[in-house]
């Protein structure tokens, strides 16, 4: 017969021990990442059927992502506009006037994400917002996430400028100025503090 201080300890003993091994198994947790030097922001579109590219050289994107839990990820992108550049003056002070980012009044674009969708592969989905001359609308990035200590995000989008009342009045006509715009990127990443 067990006497019944030697079942308790032995169920004290047994709840010790599981306790130890939930403590030592590795939780699945999203990791937090900053953006690190080297990234790059672009996006293309063309005028009178001249295709031409310009990159907005200030940006910031904060990500917390666990590529086992996807659902469970954040993207946090905020883009200076005034510095938005395609290698032409005359045009890039177009696009920083009234008709186009009207960077006296909106300095910034942000786009924000709540929850991934995986894809294939690397490859997953960002269902966000985009903040655009305050003017919000839904915008898909599908990216490739290359895993690692300093990992990697390079995704794509297309945003309808129209939607965002960007380039109005005579530039609003799409035969001269198509309505989507291609954003393409590439994040440099590293663990945030």
């Amino acid at each position: 017969m067990t006497s019944p201080s030697l079942t308790s300890a032995h169920r004290a003993h047994a709840f010790a021990l599981s306790a130890l091994a939930l403590l030592a198994a590795p939780l699945a947790h999203a990791a937090d990442y900053v953006q690190a030097p080297g990234s790059v922001l672009t996006f293309a579109t063309e005028y009178q059927g001249e295709v031409f590219v310009g990159r907005f050289p200030t940006f910031d994107t904060r990500i917390s992502f666990d590529p086992a839990q996807p659902q469970a990820g954040t993207l946090d992108v905020s883009i200076g506009l005034a510095g938005a550049d395609t290698d032409n003056i005359e045009r890039d002070e177009t696009l920083q006037g009234a008709d186009f980012f009207n960077v006296a009044r909106f300095p910034q674009a942000r786009y924000t994400a709540r929850g991934f969708r995986k894809l294939d592969g690397n490859r997953y989905a960002a269902d966000g917002t985009l903040e655009l001359r305050g003017v919000s609308k839904p915008v898909t990035l599908t990216f490739e996430w290359t895993p690692g200590v300093r990992p990697v995000l390079a995704g794509k989008a297309s945003v309808s400028r129209l939607a965002h009342n960007v380039g109005g009045g005579d530039w609003a006509d799409t035969e001269l100025l198509p309505d989507a715009v291609a954003v393409s990127t590439r994040v440099n990443l590293q663990p945030a503090k």
